[in-house]
């Protein structure tokens, strides 16, 4: 009797083995990162690390290549020498797909210094078997401006010229939110793209406080440590958000200094990835200047291929 009912036991225990292996097989898990590290030269990706993962971020970007007409690119060692923008960030992942940062951005010319938070989340991730196609990520920031307030007061008043600008805290604040939809093709190959509203409290008086971009990044592997990345930023002109005017004109300035039409201009970044597990190191080629996105957007009025500029990134992470 002892020797029928271990028989039987061994056949449940087996069966329900098998039965279990059969469950992991039919459970659709996440296909794995689609990118190596959660910054893909200036832009956010859907990579967020484990949870107790601490992350440095360094953010590096040079003069134009060619700033001058009467210099030669060697004049400047191709912008090498020229006053540059650089970012240096904490990112910390206190549970699974929630990551919140800080950063400190040197904004050149003028030597802005503008402090940001930021958060993003992983709401949806890719599985194997396609139950979820794609990877659903948002992030969001609010940038402080760290100028001096000096720096406000001189500027005049846009409503009365005559009069200077007062400042007060809440013009220092400028905001960027996003949506990302990417998915990973293969292992070699990932492409995301996204849409994004950005806006300034204080902004030149023909410039908008509004902006709604489009974005495209995308990784194509091409060692097991090296990729070729880049990155796309289109802001939209969008009427019914627009502070412009069809009546602005130089022989009707809406101010003393109005420079012509505010239209910001696509951004154009690609270059090299070189990533270990901790470790990522991206060099890379692009026509805007600014790190932060709210003032990519907003600001950037070199097209693609004009005012080249080099830059790299490096990110560095700590698991506890």
């Amino acid at each position: 009797m002892k020797r029928i009912l271990l028989i039987i036991i061994s056949c449940l225990l087996v069966n329900v083995n098998l039965w279990a292996q059969d469950e992991v097989k039919e459970k659709d898990t996440p296909v794995g990162p689609a990118f190596d590290n959660g910054t893909l030269i200036d832009a956010q990706t859907s990579f967020i690390p484990d949870a107790k993962t601490l992350e440095f971020i360094i953010q590096h970007k040079f003069g134009a290549i060619e700033k001058e007409s009467n210099k030669t690119p060697l004049s400047d060692m191709f912008g090498l020498y020229q006053s540059a923008n650089v970012r240096l960030a904490l990112n910390y992942v206190p549970i699974k797909s929630l990551q919140i940062g800080f950063g400190l951005t040197k904004q050149s010319p003028v030597n802005r210094m503008v402090s940001d938070f930021n958060a993003k989340w992983t709401i949806l991730e890719q599985t194997e078997n396609n139950t979820v196609p794609v990877f659903v990520t948002v992030f969001g920031n609010v940038g402080i401006d760290g100028s001096p307030k000096d720096d406000f007061g001189q500027l005049n008043n846009y409503e009365n010229p005559t009069d200077t600008f007062t400042m007060g805290f809440g013009d220092r604040f400028s905001y960027f939110s996003q949506l990302i939809i990417g998915r990973k093709f293969s292992e070699s190959i990932s492409l995301q793209g996204g849409i994004s509203f950005s806006h300034a409290n204080y902004v030149k008086a023909w410039h908008d406080h509004d902006r709604i971009a489009l974005h495209l990044s995308g990784r194509l592997k091409f060692s097991g440590q090296s990729s070729f990345i880049f990155n796309f930023d289109a802001p939209l002109k969008i009427d019914k958000i627009s502070e412009q005017s069809s009546d602005w004109s130089d022989a009707n300035p809406p101010h003393p200094d109005w420079a012509g039409p505010y239209n910001p201009k696509p951004s154009l970044k690609f270059g090299v990835e070189i990533s270990t597990f901790t470790h990522a190191f991206q060099i890379y080629v692009g026509n805007a200047g600014a790190i932060l996105p709210q003032m990519d957007v907003m600001n950037n009025m070199n097209k693609p291929f004009e005012g080249l500029a080099f830059g790299f990134t490096i990110t560095r992470l700590w698991m506890y």
